[in-house]
């Protein structure tokens, strides 16, 4: 899995939408992920299976049902995508604090 395929699966806005639905519940089938939102159940489909696929949703059966949640784990490569950067934000913070202070004066 590569962090390319996690900013795929999120760069679209109705997969961010039914992440962020599954964030704030326990667990949802894809009827009930489907509320308020304007897709058809095949569309809803593939939404979760690109989810799937990018190892950020799970999907759990119970009799007929299929209930979707996140994977915690899904989001560790980006996470340790933006820690490598991180490390460069101090300075870049402290040069613009720098440069405004300059600008002030």
């Amino acid at each position: 899995m590569m962090e390319n395929d996690i900013f795929k699966a999120l760069a679209d806005p109705t997969r961010r939408t039914i992440f962020e639905k599954l964030a704030s519940a326990q667990g949802m089938n894809a009827s009930a992920l489907r509320d308020g939102m304007s897709i058809s159940q095949p569309a809803m489909s593939q939404h979760l299976a690109v989810l799937r696929e990018a190892k950020l949703v799970q999907e759990e059966r119970q009799g007929r049902f299929v209930n979707y949640r996140i994977n915690p784990e899904g989001l560790d490569l980006i996470v340790q995508w933006v820690a490598r950067y991180s490390t460069f934000w101090p300075e870049r913070v402290d040069a613009l604090r720098q440069t405004l202070k300059e600008m002030d004066q």
